[in-house]
């Protein structure tokens, strides 16, 4: 039987987040009716002006979740810890342990028939080498100088284990580089750097990277609802492939702020990164240090990926391109 747009049912996590918001619109838009996890007041309001109902708790609260989820057929899972500098406890916190509970209380939610989560392309990324053209079948790491990119591994690791645990219940992961789109957050942070005089590129920029637009994003959640395979994980992203100089620097440049061209090398940039992360935490510093090893593994070697079995399974297509998504941005769309 088929169920009609008008009768679906969707929960939703980090709803007052960035790709959360646009997840829960892009549904509402679509006919699903939505309730959202959420925190905080501001939280709850700000899931409710997007169209969704607001369900109040934490991401730890199996029994919260459990209250949330009742009558949804799908689950999106959003919420998650992304800083490039951190104790692992915060990382392991939200994306192990709220994984955990997710898993926990969608097997006792009989109407969930399945968990689409955000992991992280980043969780097959190990010691720092280029990767380009990278597949699902590349073996998940874990990195003890990655704590974002280890926890969303381990994360993955117990959504995936979960398929299957409750007859009709299917867990799927879609695995996205670096998000970007109108009111991303990381664009402020990245200014911030650039006005503070702190930043440099690596090798000079020119490590190939891939990237995801938002909605390209929101629309591989909901074609994943529907056709993605339990129990397995998807690369997305865009069509097309950039340069960090070229992706960054046109990010930069729709907020008319220019990075100019001072460079490091990866080697030098590696070892004051480690420098650094032994004197934040010996002196118990406030604040990220300028620069980390999690954020050098991220953006500091080439890193490419290909999405053939989102496209095949999932009949994925971005449908922003980055033309498109740079315009929206500046407002010239």
């Amino acid at each position: 039987m088929n169920v009609t747009p008008h009768s679906r049912t969707a929960f939703v996590t980090g709803g007052s987040g960035f790709v959360g918001g646009h997840l829960i619109s892009r549904l509402v838009a679509e006919g699903w009716s939505v309730k959202a996890l959420a925190r905080t007041t501001g939280a709850k309001a700000a899931v409710g002006a997007l169209g969704a109902v607001a369900v109040g708790g934490e991401l730890n609260d199996v029994a919260a979740l459990r209250s949330g989820m009742t009558g949804c057929e799908v689950v999106f899972h959003v919420a998650a810890h992304f800083k490039l500098w951190g104790p692992r406890k915060d990382f392991d916190d939200v994306n192990v342990g709220g994984m955990r509970a997710l898993v926990d209380a969608a097997a006792n939610v009989a109407s969930v028939r399945r968990i689409v989560a955000v992991s992280a392309a980043a969780v097959v990324m190990g010691d720092p080498e280029p990767m380009v053209g990278v597949d699902e079948t590349a073996a998940v790491q874990e990195r003890d100088f990655a704590p974002y990119s280890a926890s969303k591994a381990n994360g993955e690791k117990i959504l995936l284990g979960a398929n299957g645990r409750r007859r009709g219940l299917e867990t799927i992961a879609l695995r996205p580089p670096m998000i970007w789109g109108a009111g991303m957050p990381m664009l402020d942070q990245m200014i911030e750097s650039v006005k503070a005089g702190q930043w440099q590129w690596v090798d000079k920029g020119t490590q190939a990277m891939s990237t995801c637009h938002v909605d390209n994003l929101v629309t591989a959640l909901i074609l994943a609802a529907d056709h993605g395979k339990g129990g397995e994980a998807y690369f997305v992203a865009d069509a097309e492939q950039g340069t960090l100089k070229g992706v960054l620097g046109a990010l930069l440049a729709t907020r008319g702020v220019k990075a100019g061209d001072k460079s490091v090398s990866f080697g030098i940039a590696w070892r004051l990164a480690g420098v650094m992360g032994i004197v934040w935490r010996l002196f118990r510093l406030k604040g990220e240090p300028p620069i980390t090893r999690q954020m050098l593994r991220l953006i500091g070697k080439p890193f490419t990926i290909r999405t053939d079995k989102a496209r095949r399974e999932l009949d994925y297509l971005p449908r922003v391109t980055w033309q498109q998504g740079l315009a929206q941005m500046t407002g010239t769309h």
